[in-house]
């Protein structure tokens, strides 16, 4: 399908809304993923993996709303590992002291609110593997921003990648080359989609890695010895 949409800047209204907004993307990596969900929009449904406040919703709900499409948004709203009390991402801002805990869900449910997207984005409070386990329909865009251990970026990958179309996107967040500089575990995942023969790697845009799900099935993973089904 031909990217009629490769090179479109959001509305004004969205890029103010998007400064009051807490989020760690990237306005480049935003528009990114704006521009990339402008298209897979026209194939079916886009799903992302960490709601957190709002900020890559309205990205990707954006374009979703042009093509009068849907964005499934999955997040227990109670914070990842690293924005937990005593934690360097944590915001004291985002504790609610009603329950003692982590809870952006209202802050939320306000970004979709200012950004007109409430008819667009579907929350789905949960954690990941919860929301897939009777999953069934097939995704044009999957974004995985949630927990960045391990575990809980690979539950997320095992559980949405292999609902990914011919021709629907993976992206992912936080890749950092030099360990130093961020987590690797979104690193791991990325490679991981690469080794299973499954997608094409698209160019990166600052941490945010762009993988296609490919047209016709790869006939082996990278690495020999090993089924494709390994990594899904």
């Amino acid at each position: 399908m031909q990217n009629r949409y490769e090179q479109a800047s959001m509305k004004a209204d969205y890029n103010i809304i998007l400064k009051t907004v807490k989020g760690f993307l990237d306005p480049e990596e935003g528009l990114r993923i704006y521009n990339i969900s402008l298209n897979a929009s026209q194939m079916g449904p886009c799903m992302e993996i960490g709601s957190y406040c709002g900020k890559s919703a309205i990205y990707i709900g954006a374009a979703c709303k042009e093509n009068n499409a849907v964005l499934f948004s999955i997040d227990h709203h109670r914070g990842s590992e690293e924005q937990q009390p005593g934690e360097g991402y944590f915001d004291p801002e985002l504790f609610d002291h009603r329950i003692f805990k982590v809870n952006t869900f209202e802050i939320f449910r306000k970004t979709l609110e200012m950004a007109g997207l409430e008819q667009t984005v579907v929350p789905m409070i949960c954690a990941s593997e919860a929301a897939a386990r009777m999953w069934k329909t097939p995704l044009a865009l999957v974004f995985i921003d949630g927990g960045h251990s391990y575990e809980a970026a690979c539950t997320d990958y095992q559980c949405w990648a292999k609902h990914i179309m011919s021709g629907g996107y993976l992206l992912i967040h936080d890749i950092f080359p030099d360990p130093e500089k961020g987590g690797q575990a979104p690193r791991h995942i990325y490679e991981l989609a690469l080794s299973s023969g499954l997608f094409e790697e698209l160019s990166m845009t600052k941490t945010l890695g762009v993988l296609r799900r490919n047209l016709t099935p790869s006939p082996s993973p990278k690495r020999r010895g090993e089924s494709a089904g390994q990594y899904l």
